[in-house]
This record gives structure tokens, sequence and C-alpha cells, in this order.
């Protein structure tokens, strides 16, 4: 594989993992570079891209969500949506920082959408988040290679 299909391969898989649906971009991004393609700071550059893309994503869809709420197939009870209201007015925009976290990140970034977060603090808070976890995940694969 060449180093730019592994840029753009690392780059979709990092942009699907940030939306609501499943991904491994972690898995794609080690196995990129213990194959050996790429430049691990492009790979970091590519993979923070891409997932910084797929949780615009997300905030585009939560800006306007709630729009659809009084439909049937709506999947968002009520309930749930006050919790996730109240949760990200308590902890705020800081809360942010955790969007890379699995499971909870990518809902994270569509609430920040529901309760209208600025889109450049948006960006600044999760690319911050993102950013590193991706470097902090090369630093450690470089850590382990070298052991």
């Amino acid at each position: 594989m060449t180093a730019f299909a592994g840029y753009w391969m690392v780059f979709a898989s990092a942009f699907l993992s940030a939306t609501l649906l499943p991904g491994s971009s972690e898995a794609v991004l080690t196995g990129l570079l213990a194959s050996g393609t790429g430049q691990p700071t492009l790979l970091v550059a590519f993979a923070s891209l891409g997932n910084i893309g797929g949780a615009l994503v997300n905030w585009g869809m939560g800006r306007y969500i709630l729009h659809f709420k009084d439909r049937s197939w709506f999947p968002i009870k009520d309930s749930m949506n006050i919790r996730a209201q109240a949760w990200f007015a308590r902890y705020g925009i800081w809360s942010l920082l955790l969007s890379w976290v699995p499971v909870v990140g990518d809902p994270l970034t569509l609430i920040a959408g529901v309760m209208r977060v600025p889109f450049g603090r948006f960006v600044l808070f999760v690319a911050i988040g993102k950013v590193l976890r991706y470097a902090l995940i090369v630093v450690a694969w470089q850590y382990w290679a070298k052991a």
C-alpha cells in the first residue's frame, strides 16, 4: 500500500469513527504504523482531520435534529434529551475535550449541536482532544515498537 492510500484510509476510518457509526480508526492507525506506511505526523494529521470532520457532521445534525422530535420515527426520547442537555449544561464546553472517548464522544458532539455551541469553539475544543488522542497513540506505538 502506498503512503497516499494509507493517509486516505486513516482519514476515512477516522471520519466514520467520529460519526454515530461504529469504526476503529485506532486499529487502522496502528496497522499503518506497524507496516511503515506513511509518516507518523501525516497519519496523525489525516486521522485528526477525518475525526474532526465526523464530529462536525454530528454537530450539524444536532443543530437540526430536534426539528423532528414530534415524528413517530424519532429515536431520542424526551427524557433522554433532557438528561443529555442537563449534563452538557453542567459540564459545558470543556466536556468536548472528551469527544474522542468511545461510546460517549459521538453523542457528546451531537448534543453540542443541540445546545448551539458556537462553531469556532466547537472545532477548537474537539480538535484539541482528537489531535492529542492520535498523537498519544503514535507516541505510545513508537515507544512500544522500540522496546
